[in-house]
């Protein structure tokens, strides 16, 4: 049998020396996902449903939101401009 060739694994000299080369990169702070949420539902239209922190419930369609409230359109009632602090959870109607 011949002697083969084997390849050690270890960190390079770079590595060692600099240990921010090993770290991980951090998450990104913000994943539109939430952005892409709600564009999504205005673009169809969506009828949701918004419960309020204090129990109140809303059903309208998502008119346009910015970084701190929404503004809820709602048929037969006045139309809403409601702060994503006091909204507990929404769901499609």
């Amino acid at each position: 049998m011949e002697p083969t060739n084997r390849k050690l694994i270890r960190p390079s000299l770079t590595e060692m020396k600099d240990p921010r080369a090993t770290k991980k990169t951090t998450p990104p702070d913000q994943t539109n996902a939430e952005n892409f949420y709600y564009l999504k539902q205005m673009q169809s239209k969506t009828l949701m449903t918004i419960v309020l922190k204090d129990g109140e419930i809303l059903k309208g369609v998502i008119e346009w939101y910015d970084k701190g409230c929404l503004k809820v359109n709602r048929e037969g009632d006045p139309n809403l401009l409601v702060f994503k602090s006091n909204i507990k959870y929404m769901y499609k109607a």
